[in-house]
């Protein structure tokens, strides 16, 4: 059973309409130290003001990874090029699927710029005792990839204004009616 996908639309439900199977999965595990600990990484990062090794974050919530990621490079007006395997888990045999679905708490994505910020992150979360990883990197182009060590493929491989780009306007004619009044 899979823990942590589905939590948005579990969230979304009115009460009486889920399933038992839906219920556990989308069930994230808490870990109020490790919350703590990120609070604390960001607290000090922002604190630096300019000298901020933060470029963009993301809370990782609902749709997990597959949103958190183009979002992140869709902020910084590029692509990336992602890892799965590289992002932590429990589980080291999940499915490219769940690992790329999977809603946690206390976990973000960030885009740190290599060099002194990534030095300074990295001392940052050495220091609060806050656990990281570098899943991928970002690409002049606006081209979205994820690979998969495990199975040797590229589950993901678009534009990122697939993902992120404008839907059409909806033009609407709209006219007011008077409404009669009553005797």
């Amino acid at each position: 059973m899979q823990i942590g996908l589905g939590g948005g639309a579990a969230s979304s439900m009115s009460s009486g309409q889920s399933n038992a199977d839906l219920d556990f999965a989308s069930v994230q595990r808490e870990n109020p130290e490790m919350e703590r600990r990120c609070q604390e990484v960001i607290d000090r990062c922002w604190q630096r003001g300019n000298s901020n090794p933060i470029a963009f974050i993301h809370d990782v919530g609902a749709g997990g990874l597959s949103n958190a990621f183009p979002e992140l490079c869709g902020d910084g007006g590029r692509g990336g090029t992602f890892e799965l395997r590289k992002v932590p888990n429990d589980e080291p045999g999940m499915s490219p699927l769940a690992i790329w679905s999977n809603e946690s708490q206390e976990r973000y994505v960030l885009a740190v710029a290599e060099g002194e910020d990534m030095d300074s992150f990295d001392a940052i979360c050495k220091r609060e005792r806050c656990p990281y990883a570098v899943v991928g990197y970002a690409t002049e182009e606006e081209h979205l990839k994820v690979t998969d060590s495990h199975f040797a493929n590229t589950p993901v491989d678009l534009p990122l204004g697939v993902l992120l780009g404008k839907p059409p306007r909806m033009h609407r004619n709209v006219k007011s009616l008077s409404v009669p009044s009553s005797p």
